[in-house]
């Protein structure tokens, strides 16, 4: 584990905030030339997003983006897990140009069925940290967001609970039915929840599968991850199809207790005004998703879809974020902080040592045993 100051999340920072306001813009007025950009390639006139983050973001980003060039930009907002399905059943006949938002499980599968193209961005230094961009330049981070715990604090008291703090906590048998969070198979919040428990239930064992390829592919032992979320679903009410399901859910009642992403909570309390919103990072470790963008083979628009992956990665863009509503920490070197998030104390949770490789190559694998074990349907 990283040794980081643990959080204790209190919400009286959060409910004096208005909406935060970032930063104006940072463009390079020099860029540099990118290698991989032919100056003589025309633009298009219209480019096709399919987005996973929250609809006021990615229409945000759409909307810049078609005013800097001055062309027309459709964009559709889809779960994770859905995204995932459409661009595999369309096979290189993709519909959308680009992808934006949402989390890296769902591109590493896509990268590794070829459906991706291979651009390296303008910005490419602009990402400094490895694990925020695919090492072959077929995807590229923009945020990064914070695993954790919400609950509606007047249900709480109401049913005389106290709130989680670890993720073991999660499996009190008082929380019967008590929890949401979404699903796997629609969802990448839910896998990246699967890859967590996997590799904090595995205590370091390596087992081994054949992949659909018929290869032998080493991974975790999954077996007690497997008994673990047995046991959660047993408790679980209902999976969402989006990981921002249960933020949505808590404040007016019909979830007590969600696992998501920390910073959709705070759009529940900044920009909703709900302030019945209790969350918390789990004490014993959490992980973090890495939201990211990149262009679908075949884009029909590829000009002009590399000219967004270039102004995806740019501080510019990634500071739309916390003006409309996201409050993920930002991956672009120079890009500021949102600060709704630093004064809830999401810069101070404790996260644990995850193994991204392992996840870009066995999500899959985990979420079929993860069906296997928990015969649950998505009902939200």
């Amino acid at each position: 584990m990283k040794k980081i100051k643990c959080l204790a999340l209190g919400l009286s920072v959060l409910l004096t905030l208005g909406i935060a306001s970032c930063g104006g813009d940072n463009v390079d007025p020099n860029p540099k030339p990118n290698p991989d950009d032919n100056p003589s390639e025309k633009l298009e006139d219209t480019l096709d997003i399919l987005g996973g983050c929250e609809e006021p973001y990615l229409n945000a980003v759409a909307d810049a983006f078609a005013k800097k060039y001055s062309v027309k930009v459709n964009r559709i907002r889809k779960s994770s897990g859905e995204i995932e399905s459409q661009v595999k059943n369309e096979n290189g006949n993709p519909s959308a140009d680009v992808l934006f938002g949402g989390t890296t499980d769902p591109y590493n599968a896509l990268k590794n069925e070829g459906l991706l193209m291979k651009y390296k961005s303008a910005n490419d230094s602009l990402i400094s940290d490895p694990h925020f961009k695919d090492s072959n330049n077929y995807w590229y981070g923009i945020y990064k967001g914070i695993l954790g715990f919400m609950w509606n604090k007047d249900k709480i008291a109401e049913l005389g609970l106290t709130a989680p703090s670890t993720w073991d906590d999660l499996l009190k048998p008082e929380y019967s039915k008590y929890i949401t969070w979404s699903h796997p198979n629609t969802a990448g919040t839910a896998k990246l929840v699967v890859n967590t428990i996997v590799q904090k239930k595995a205590e370091g064992k390596r087992s081994s599968y054949k992949n659909h390829d018929g290869e032998t592919v080493e991974c975790y032992d999954d077996t007690k991850a497997m008994e673990y979320f047995k046991a959660l679903d047993k408790n679980t009410a209902k999976y969402t199809k989006s990981g921002s399901g249960a933020s949505k859910e808590v404040g007016v009642g019909t979830t007590v207790i969600g696992i998501g992403f920390l910073h959709d909570v705070i759009y529940q309390i900044v920009n909703k005004g709900y302030k019945n919103i209790g969350m918390a990072a789990p004490s014993d470790g959490t992980s973090f998703e890495v939201g990211a963008t990149a262009i679908l083979k075949g884009a029909k628009h590829p000009a002009l879809a590399k000219k967004f992956i270039d102004f995806a990665t740019s501080a510019e863009c990634v500071e739309l974020a916390a003006k409309n509503g996201s409050y993920q920490f930002l991956v672009v070197d120079g890009a500021k902080q949102p600060q709704a998030a630093i004064d809830a104390g999401l810069n101070e949770v404790k996260i644990m040592d995850y193994d991204f490789d392992d996840a870009k190559k066995n999500t899959g694998h985990y979420v079929e045993d993860f069906t296997k074990a928990v015969n649950a349907q998505v009902t939200a």
